[in-house]
């Protein structure tokens, strides 16, 4: 875990080294929770068991970002995030912890501040894309002779807005509220016919989203 972050910060210093000559450099530390939710899945028998919904659980998360101003309100960011949590396996009148579950989030950022440069406070508006993993431990179910599940990395975007208040100027406090919604697999939704171009399978996305509110410590160098 610690060399994987050390890699994604050495990455980004190298990435945009050439701004960082032109701008102000942004670092960003915090934690925070995060509500998740999960998606439908095939109807599965486990243990006598008929499971057809898989629940990401809720829990704790922290984020590491590093930005470069490209004008004073414009800032392009790396942001990682990690939520710890549990995969639940639901069905009808049933629900139990399937696995331990690590959800690791990458994406690049656009972010707008409001306010001048050297402002005490300075609201703030983001949009990212990248893509969202789904790291899976051992097996919970007791009993069951499941395969631990493989990892998954799907795309997904994330949008956020919130404030900072800076306390020194080079030093503040910055308040986040997320939403990252990850694409995770499209179902058939029936068809959807024209007189002219025929018909044709139109499909229903599942998503998982994630809603995370976060405090961090902001670095300006």
């Amino acid at each position: 875990m610690v060399r994987r972050i050390a890699v994604i910060v050495a990455g980004m210093c190298l990435l945009t080294a050439p701004l960082r000559a032109q701008g102000r450099v942004e670092v960003s530390v915090g934690a925070g929770y995060t509500l998740s939710e999960g998606i439908r899945t095939d109807e599965r028998i486990i243990l006598g068991a008929l499971y057809d919904h898989a629940e990401v659980n809720s829990g704790p998360s922290f984020h590491l970002s590093f930005g470069v101003y490209t004008t004073p309100q414009f800032l392009i960011e790396f942001l990682y995030g990690r939520q710890s949590s549990k995969l639940t396996a639901e069905g009808p009148g049933i629900k139990t912890d399937a696995a331990d579950l690590n959800v690791d989030t990458y994406h690049g950022l656009f972010t707008y501040n409001w306010g001048e440069e050297d402002a005490k406070i300075r609201p703030f508006a983001s949009i990212g894309f990248g893509a969202t993993h789904y790291g899976f431990g051992n097996t919970l179910i007791a009993g069951a002779s499941v395969d631990k599940i493989p990892g998954n990395t799907q795309f997904s975007t994330t949008w956020a807005g919130g404030v900072k208040f800076y306390v020194a100027p080079k030093v503040g406090l910055k308040f986040t509220a997320r939403w990252t919604p990850t694409y995770i697999k499209t179902d058939s939704a029936g068809y959807w016919c024209d007189p002219f171009y025929g018909c044709w399978v139109v499909g229903d996305p599942d998503y998982s989203h994630q809603f995370d509110l976060s405090g961090a410590i902001v670095i300006r160098f």
